[in-house]
């Protein structure tokens, strides 16, 4: 069902993923919200791709009511993301990558705990994380170490892109993210401003609730570009720790007061 004012809000950022979305991600996302009862709407939100996304986008969803495409300039993905919330509906915002990872169907473990009340409630991939190499789990492992060294001690796992929000405090605080004072990145850039994101709420007296979800790789796109598995690894490495450090620098100087 998607007539009437949706429920929820999808927001799916799309940067070159044409390989991902000829797997037919977009059916899957399909044939499980068309079974659900309360009305929603997809929003796909490409941040400017240079391969034949919007093109696919376009013919994809040309069967599907309910799905939007926001051609957007490129921006990086919170830019991408804004411009979906802008244009969300929803009383409930969920994010999900277009890989699909984490299925669609996953939310149907979110939302009990959003309808208990909370404000936010985030997929967790667990410690397993298959189709992760060995580099990229000890990677992780070293990330939350040092993130939650100074930053939501509470939290396992910030990265996870399955994110359900209550639409009022997520269309207030994520405009307020650090990376919009910056100038719009070229081509795809790893960010943690998942962390910076849920420090904002945490800050604002907002409830969190983590949930494991079902999680494997199954992204086929050339979103990330090449160089190599150790040298794709060591440029997100240090991108995520500089935003960590940046977060923790601008709470001790007061700029989140």
């Amino acid at each position: 069902m998607n007539e009437g004012h949706p429920a929820i809000s999808v927001i799916i950022p799309c940067y070159n993923e044409a390989k991902n979305l000829q797997r037919g991600v977009l059916d899957e996302v399909y044939a499980y919200l068309r079974r659900q009862d309360d009305p929603w709407e997809v929003i796909v939100a490409d941040d400017g791709s240079t391969d034949r996304s919007r093109e696919l986008v376009e013919q994809i969803i040309a069967d599907k009511p309910g799905f939007t495409l926001a051609a957007l300039p490129h921006g990086g993905k919170p830019a991408a993301i804004w411009g979906g919330l802008q244009r969300a509906r929803g009383d409930a915002v969920l994010f999900t990558d277009m890989d699909q990872s984490t299925p669609i169907a996953e939310l149907d473990k979110l939302l009990p705990w959003y309808r208990q009340g909370y404000d936010v409630v985030i997929g967790s991939r667990g410690t397993a994380r298959e189709g992760f190499s060995v580099l990229r789990r000890v990677g992780s492992w070293v990330f939350r170490t040092m993130r939650s060294a100074f930053l939501l001690r509470e939290i396992h796992d910030t990265q996870c892109g399955f994110k359900l929000f209550r639409r009022e405090p997520v269309i207030e605080l994520f405009p307020q993210l650090q990376f919009f004072k910056e100038g719009a990145p070229s081509g795809w850039k790893v960010t943690a401003y998942d962390v910076e994101l849920l420090y904002l709420f945490e800050r604002a007296g907002c409830t969190i609730k983590e949930v494991e979800v079902a999680w494997e790789n199954r992204d086929v796109s050339d979103t990330k570009g090449q160089g190599g598995e150790l040298g794709r690894y060591m440029r997100e490495s240090w991108s995520m720790a500089r935003e960590v450090l940046r977060v923790n620098v601008n709470r001790l100087r007061g700029l989140y007061d």
